[in-house]
């Protein structure tokens, strides 16, 4: 019996050297367009996983040893040596090579190296585990940085800054990360929205929106189902999907039209997403330099209704 193509871990004909991704950045963009379906190279949805949970690991020790990193990602070393096959490498070793290009000098491991340190040292204090979870989140927005996608996150800007209409979502963790957004987008322009807000249903919301409004969702591994159908839902009805998510591999990728990733890995007892916060402020400002004559008309109007309202304590600094 035929095996369904998700089931599939990697096609047969593998791809030459010569096409092989050069740097960490490449593998990554590659995986991006295997899960949208734009190459014809081909991984199964569990193949996928593994190299994106393999991309996370950048600059980690764990990639030195190919036993190392098959027990770190769940799988056996001869399924690493398959996908790097798949991925156009000879073998492991040019994979491994690949992978190193862009991370052997990595800042955050500097913040890793702290939280190790606090971990080995036994018994914690209340600080010590405070500043071993903030230096966890220090790396993480330092991974963000180091694998930032200009073209991307710039496409990202723009269809937001253009669009009709703009609606956000995101539940549970996220979906505080998606009122952040909808508040700091609306600094900028009034139709923003988050979808279900209002308990009006999420069907009816999404069928309101025109071809060509902006979807912005939000999730991570191990990635809400409900997020991941309102994504393929919006993108069917014709709507551009922005991705905020962790991996190339994520299910939203499939659906989107532009992806930004952000690392968050750390020590938190569930998902943490401080440095999505941080990412949503850049994309925020993004919105606004993409914009500048009409995000100062906005913020000018803000001003005045604020003043109007005696909302300010007249302390002279940005309102919360």
């Amino acid at each position: 019996m035929a095996k369904n193509k998700a089931e599939q871990p990697i096609k047969a004909k593998v791809r030459g050297s010569d096409n092989a991704p050069a740097s960490l950045e490449e593998i990554r963009s590659l995986l991006i367009d295997i899960t949208r379906g734009d190459t014809d190279v081909a991984l199964g949805t569990k193949a996928r996983n593994v190299l994106g949970q393999i991309l996370d690991l950048q600059g980690s020790p764990d990639l030195l040893s190919i036993t190392t990193l098959a027990k770190r990602v769940g799988t056996n070393p001869s399924t690493i040596t398959r996908l790097a096959r798949g991925l156009g490498f000879q073998n492991f070793g040019a994979f491994q090579k690949a992978l190193f290009t862009t991370s052997t000098a990595q800042p955050g491991a500097f913040y890793l190296k702290q939280a190790q340190t606090a971990l080995d040292s036994g018994d914690q204090t209340t600080k010590q585990r405070a500043a071993q979870l903030c230096h966890e989140n220090q790396a993480n927005i330092d991974r963000f940085v180091e694998t930032f996608d200009p073209e991307s996150f710039n496409r990202a800007a723009t269809m937001i800054a253009k669009a009709g209409r703009v609606t956000v979502f995101g539940i549970r963790q996220f979906q505080s990360l998606a009122a952040f957004l909808a508040y700091g987008l609306r600094l900028i322009r009034s139709d923003v929205s988050l979808l279900n807000a209002v308990g009006l249903g999420i069907a009816e919301e999404l069928a309101a929106m025109r071809h060509g409004d902006v979807c912005i969702v939000a999730s991570v591994a191990p990635y809400s189902k409900q997020v991941v159908n309102v994504a393929q839902i919006a993108a069917e009805q014709g709507l551009t999907v922005i991705a905020i998510t962790d991996r190339a591999s994520s299910p939203l990728v499939a659906h989107s039209t532009a992806a930004i990733f952000v690392s968050h890995q750390s020590s938190f007892i569930s998902n943490s997403i401080t440095s999505f916060f941080a990412a949503a402020e850049c994309l925020i400002n993004a919105v606004a330099a993409t914009v500048p004559k009409e995000t100062k008309l906005a913020l000018m109007k803000r001003q005045k209704l604020i003043e109007r309202l005696n909302i300010e304590d007249g302390d002279g600094g940005k309102t919360g």
